[in-house]
Parts: structure tokens; sequence; C-alpha cells
């Protein structure tokens, strides 16, 4: 015998798992996308990065080293 296909699992809300409601996707209500707001907003989330010092040549700008000309 042969299964039936299954249905996609709907997503679920990242903050309380909840199926997800289009109109607040990919959340479950206008309370779980404040409450993630609330925590991009307050540094609780935060995307890694390398400093842009790290990546600058030694010397830098000459307006940074007090040369105006």
């Amino acid at each position: 015998m042969t299964e039936a296909p299954r249905k996609p699992k709907a997503d679920s809300c990242p903050i309380c798992r909840k199926p997800a409601q289009p109109a607040f996707a990919p959340f479950c209500s206008a309370r779980c996308a404040d409450i993630d707001l609330g925590r991009w907003l307050s540094d609780r989330y935060v995307i890694p990065a390398e400093d842009e010092e790290a990546d600058a040549p030694q010397g830098g700008n000459e307006r940074e080293n007090g040369s105006d000309r």
C-alpha cells in the first residue's frame, strides 16, 4: 500500500510555537511580533559580525591620523 501524501507542516510561531497566522507571519499574533521586536530592540538578539577595524588597512584614513592636507 502507498501512503497518502503528507501535508507540509505549518510553520510555527518562533515565540510560542503556535501555528503562524498569515496576517502576522511568521508569528501567530501581534503580541508575539511585539515580543520579538522588543528582544531585538533590547539587544537580546544580535547578528554576529566582524569588527570593521579588523578589515581596515593599517594606516587608515589621513584625516583620522590628524593630517588635514
